[in-house]
């Protein structure tokens, strides 16, 4: 057992950077991460069409509740392989579908939002941005008349850009978002656009003599006299992102100038100095990919516009030290969390206090407001499903996660959901900011890229079950419907986190560790009589478990509550007893009697 130590300065997040400062309201808010074109399809009469998305003779949007390896005619006219056709597909996810649904996340108790890129762009991901200024026009209602109003335009000036229906119905979900005290933040994907970007068409078109010239990293441009053709660098290879050219440690001026523009625009739409109708903040793509003087140089902006605002950079590895900070980004997606969790809930890599050490180092590398506004995610568009590693255990977080690569594509079982439910308990109580992937509360699963974007199971749809096999193996059907009981598990867990400020702003402290039991404790406090404690076994046996809670103190006429259960626990003198399942947890709140 371990004994509570106050002056464990280790243990207790203290202030490393006194300049340093998180938005307040960043502190509080459980984050949702939605794949647009994947969450909501809410106005069918703008769908993509055929044209747009190069789709082959037959194409059509798919059926948003169809067997996700199914495949149609049109896609068997691309080949035989699930993969030949997937990224074909589009299921008509827009912003209407999001606004339809913000009282689904409201009684989900999330505080903000996080949207993968709205930006207009060809492909169902948008990270191939053909224009930064304007919000997708399939994401809109009239998207004719939005490509309309893009050809009368000068992308390079400001002063000609309008808003599309596209756009102003961006700016109904921020007003909308607002209305209900949640916050918004959108992403940022500053290092390549798409070959569809105006300035790269333009530079396509007109090679040597394009004023676009230097924006991208040219290798040789075209010269059919001599047989070479035009060359750019694209990221991680993909010619359709080509990355834009960087110089001394930044963008060059170009550039720089227009990404400013368009941060100035939808942080303050009406750029009148009121960010109160633009967005919250920003999350960042790929940001360790540009050098720091233009992200020291974008955050000024940001926070000018906007003090309040909150930037998130996507940083996979501990370097976030290195990119939060009071001149750099406010937070990182706290992708280390996530390996740390699945390493000893998952893979029981770890013990339960080699776990708390590992998370001890992690926090120790930040400044202390950061540790409380880290988004604390599981799973992303860029990972399999929570759901999904705990079925394919032992493996790099990340790493192998497709079914040519033997990943498992079933369903859980209920002794997985079990585990899945723990790891949530966790996420929800541990210190920083918990971030849902959507449709993680809701039941899904799917290994990685392409299949942790299916769209969203919505309760009042019916699914037709999984039957299919992307690799046309034999398969039990798997019911593919709304999890109710999984949804009112994350339910709970939201409004306990959102009830009690211990969660949100209080310290972290371990209480007691067992490896060879697999039990932890650990306590969140604001001070000595405002706090909470969580108990967790992982192990596969029940256990009876002991905590000392000193020197956390409880007046004569309070009792401790398990929040999940509404049992009180008993206490005997500076300890308490309890009994837990296996694979469970308890949320003990001071109640007075």
């Amino acid at each position: 057992m371990t004994k509570v130590d106050t002056d464990n300065t280790e243990d207790i997040t203290s202030d490393k950077n006194d300049v340093y400062h998180a938005p307040e309201w960043t502190k509080h808010v459980i984050w949702y991460q939605i794949f647009p074109e994947r969450f909501r399809n809410g106005d069918p009469d703008n769908d993509p069409h055929r044209e747009y998305v190069y789709g082959p003779e037959g194409w059509s949007v798919t059926s948003w509740t169809a067997d996700w390896y199914a495949q149609t005619d049109w896609e068997k006219s691309l080949g035989d392989k699930f993969t030949d056709s997937i990224y074909h597909r589009r299921y008509g996810g827009d912003l209407q579908g999001i606004i339809d649904k913000l009282d689904y996340l409201q009684s989900l108790g999330i505080g903000g939002i996080y949207l993968n890129p709205i930006f207009d762009a060809v492909s169902l991901h948008k990270y191939d941005t053909s224009y930064y200024h304007h919000v997708d026009r399939f994401f809109g209602p009239d998207p004719k008349g939005d490509e309309e109003i893009m050809e009368q335009e000068n992308p390079m000036d400001p002063s000609t850009w309008q808003w599309t229906s596209a756009d102003r119905l961006f700016l109904k979900l921020i007003e909308e978002v607002h209305n209900r005290g949640m916050y918004i933040i959108i992403d940022g994907v500053f290092n390549h656009t798409g070959t569809e970007f105006w300035a790269f068409r333009d530079l396509v078109k007109h090679q040597e003599q394009s004023p676009f010239k230097d924006w991208y990293e040219v290798k040789s441009f075209r010269d059919e006299d001599s047989n070479i053709p035009f060359d750019y660098d694209g990221w991680w290879g993909h010619w359709s992102l080509p990355e834009f050219k960087e110089k001394d440690g930044t963008l060059i001026k170009p550039v720089r100038e227009h990404i400013y523009a368009i941060t100035r625009r939808w942080m303050d739409p009406d750029g009148d100095g009121d960010p109160s109708d633009g967005i919250d903040g920003w999350r960042l793509d790929v940001p360790e990919e540009i050098g720091k003087d233009f992200w020291r140089e974008w955050n000024a902006l940001v926070r000018d516009i906007n003090p309040e605002a909150y930037t998130v950079g996507e940083i996979w590895t501990t370097k976030s030290k290195e990119w939060v900070s009071e001149d750099l980004f406010t937070a990182a997606m706290n992708y280390p969390f996530a390996k740390i969790v699945q390493s000893y809930m998952i893979d029981e890599d770890l013990t339960a206090s080699e776990f708390l050490h590992e998370l001890k180092k992690v926090r120790q590398k930040l400044p202390s407001e950061a540790t409380m506004v880290m988004q604390n995610l599981m799973d992303s568009h860029d990972t399999p499903r929570l759901a999904s590693m705990i079925v394919n255990p032992g493996r790099e977080y990340n790493e192998n996660g497709r079914p040519e690569h033997g990943f498992d594509v079933r369903k859980p079982t209920t002794e997985e959901r079990r585990l899945q439910k723990l790891i949530a308990l966790f996420q929800y109580t541990y210190i920083g900011a918990p971030m849902i992937f959507y449709g993680t509360e809701a039941g899904m699963w799917g290994a990685g890229d392409p299949d942790d974007r299916k769209p969203m199971v919505w309760p009042e749809f019916d699914y037709e079950p999984e039957k299919k096999h992307p690799l046309n193996k034999e398969r039990t059907p798997d019911d593919n419907n709304f999890d109710n009981d999984l949804f009112s598990w994350y339910q709970r867990l939201g409004e306990i986190r959102n009830e009690h400020l211990a969660f949100q702003t209080g310290d972290f402290q371990p209480l007691n560790t067992d490896d060879n039991r697999n039990i932890l404790a650990f306590a969140r406090f604001l001070n000595l009589e405002k706090f909470g404690i969580v108990v967790i076994n992982k192990s596969e046996e029940p256990q009876s478990i002991r905590i000392e809670i000193a020197p956390f103190e409880l007046n004569e006429t309070a009792v401790l509550k398990n929040c999940l259960t509404g049992r009180r626990v008993d206490l005997d003198k500076n300890e308490i007893e309890l009994k837990l399942p296996p694979v469970s947890g308890a949320i003990l709140m001071p109640e007075k009697q």
